[in-house]
């Protein structure tokens, strides 16, 4: 059974920056930099059917591409923390593009997700790393510049069933881009 789900890649010059942002924290472990994404939507371990049937629905998502900014850093779990994370802006374009795809696959019969949508790239995963460590460094990284791009598509992953992390395997690529609508009704 595959284990999916749908994401933003970090392109390669971002990816760079965030990758600078590793070190300091003791029992953390890095995310390598080719496994950085934002995820829109866990879909979890499914069968080849469902697996197929999602792959395929994907594809008829019309969306335009998306200006993403990440512009704070931030742990995950309170006081115990289970993650270092860049948070994205959640902005309309990327919460409409989530909103979508669950809806879309909770038609497929996907249970809901039952997490709220918080946009990030996780770039550590801990186990335990003192609360203190971890304020520690978000005081002394905490501020980075805003990293922006824009998202010319979205894809579908698959994992092998771990804490997290990757290896990740890309199983189908879906463009951004004006509607077909829109641009018939342009031309």
């Amino acid at each position: 059974m595959p284990r999916l789900f749908t994401a933003l890649e970090i392109p390669a010059a971002v990816a760079e920056s965030l990758e600078r942002l590793r070190g300091g924290v003791p029992n953390a472990r890095w995310i390598d930099v080719e496994n950085y994404h934002i995820t829109l939507r866990f879909i979890g371990d499914v069968d080849d059917a469902f697996a197929r049937d999602a792959a395929n629905a994907l594809a008829f998502i019309e969306r335009p591409e998306i200006a993403v900014t990440l512009d704070e850093l931030a742990a995950f779990g309170g006081d115990k923390p289970r993650a270092i994370v860049a948070r994205a802006r959640c902005d309309s374009a990327l919460m409409e593009m989530q909103i979508e795809q669950e809806r879309l696959l909770r038609r497929l019969g996907a249970p809901p997700e039952p997490r709220k949508f918080t946009p990030h790239v996780t770039l550590a995963r801990l186990r335990g790393a003192s609360p203190s460590a971890v304020a520690a460094y978000l005081g002394a990284r905490g501020y980075f510049p805003p990293l922006r791009f824009v998202a010319t598509r979205f894809v579908l992953y698959s994992s092998r069933d771990s804490i997290g992390g990757g290896p990740y395997i890309l199983e189908a690529e879906y463009p951004l881009h004006e509607p077909r609508a829109a641009l018939a009704a342009g031309a």
